[in-house]
């Protein structure tokens, strides 16, 4: 079968020096002092995360996948059998990227297309829980990035109406891998602070009378000093795009993706500025959704707030996890060893955009990326406990 984007980033020789010392689970703290490196000695002195330099675990979620994984101090990033970093790929289907979804444009943009994404399964999740409180399964995509949003909605039998991305190596990564929703104009390449692409935006969906919902995680980063009011602050200015958006296209539901630290800018503050500018337009914001992607079937531990409002007066409910590591009721996290355990085996610097192998999925997890069964089966073989053996 084709299996793209298996690539290992390279190593240098100093950095495979400290691979060796590092066992599974490991990090910095197994490296040696004999090893030269000032960052090291920077860490041993103030004291690190130990995530840094680590391995990951095999029988155990990975960490956040950052837009760094390429970079063995960045964090956890080593395979857990293997002296490498994980692949392009390896990094993909931790964050539940599907086998065929294909990245493009550089190494680096691949890598931050995939850490800057929310992970499908957790998106998936949102698009189920909404599914009750919609009339219409449409939806319209800001901020789209390499569409792990996207992913999930679709997932759940939901129709793109229009997206919009402002880096071009992100959007034609989004571009290719729903060419089947792209009717010439509906995903828009440019930045959305502009009037001719905001109209561009609105005219495209506005051809879809009624939207279901408008979805989007926009940088929020000026919230934390001068607030969003501060129209110096292009940062804050995203955001208004957004609810400007919103209240031209009055989709029936807004969703708001973002990080836990949205929830303690300016000590609450910036929460309270965000719901009240959807309010203002007159939609019902439920309190914000704290997630945990490890909980809807994600291979990795990542926390997102999602921010959820209505045009009709009802609260809408969190969505209900669905693996567990305290709930005896629910199976345990996805694990990496399912994640990523079938995978051919690389060295330091291998792989290729696209290669042909004979990779075979074993655990449910695999098979799910790999498109041989839908998410419902997935969960059942799950339920059942499954054993999978990891390569």
């Amino acid at each position: 079968m084709k299996l793209y984007n298996h690539i290992a980033p390279r190593l240098s020789k100093l950095e495979w020096e400290m691979v060796q010392h590092i066992p599974e689970g490991g990090n910095w703290q197994n490296i040696p002092e004999t090893i030269p490196s000032q960052r090291l000695e920077q860490i041993r002195r103030s004291g690190g995360r130990t995530t840094y330099y680590g391995r990951l675990e095999a029988d155990k979620p990975s960490y956040t996948i950052t837009t760094y994984f390429n970079r063995l101090g960045n964090g956890c990033n080593l395979h857990p059998k293997q002296d490498r970093i994980i692949s392009t790929r390896e990094g993909a289907k931790l964050q539940s990227f599907r086998d065929s979804f294909i990245f493009y444009g550089s190494k680096t943009s691949q890598y931050k297309q995939i850490g800057n994404a929310v992970p499908p399964l957790l998106a998936r999740a949102i698009a189920e829980t909404l599914k009750p409180y919609l009339k219409n399964l449409t939806f319209v995509d800001l901020f789209a990035g390499a569409g792990g949003m996207s992913e999930g909605f679709i997932l759940e039998g939901f129709k793109l109406i229009a997206a919009n991305e402002i880096e071009p190596n992100f959007f034609e990564t989004y571009q290719k891998n729903h060419s089947e929703f792209d009717n010439g104009n509906n995903l828009i390449l440019g930045d959305i602070t502009l009037s001719e692409i905001k109209k561009q935006i609105i005219s495209v969906a506005s051809k879809q009378k009624k939207i279901g919902v408008v979805i989007g995680g926009p940088p929020c980063q000026g919230f934390s000093n001068a607030g969003w009011r501060n129209p110096d602050d292009k940062r804050n200015q995203l955001f208004k795009e957004f609810v400007h958006i919103v209240g031209e296209l009055r989709p029936e539901v807004f969703v708001m993706e973002n990080v836990p630290g949205i929830l303690t800018m300016r000590k609450g503050e910036a929460i309270k500025e965000i719901i009240a500018s959807f309010e203002a337009i007159g939609y019902n914001v439920n309190a914000p959704f704290k997630l945990s992607a490890e909980n809807f079937g994600v291979p990795q531990k990542r926390k997102r707030i999602v921010i959820i409002g209505s045009l009709k007066k009802e609260k809408i409910s969190q969505p209900k996890g669905l693996f567990s590591l305290t709930n005896e009721n629910l199976p345990n996290p996805i694990t990496v060893k399912q994640a990523i355990g079938s995978l051919p085996a690389l060295k330091t610097g291998e792989g290729d955009f696209e290669m042909i192998c004979n990779y075979k999925p074993v655990s449910a997890y695999e098979k799910l990326m790999a498109g041989e069964i839908d998410f419902t089966k997935f969960y059942e073989s799950c339920l059942e406990k499954l054993p999978v053996v990891f390569g």
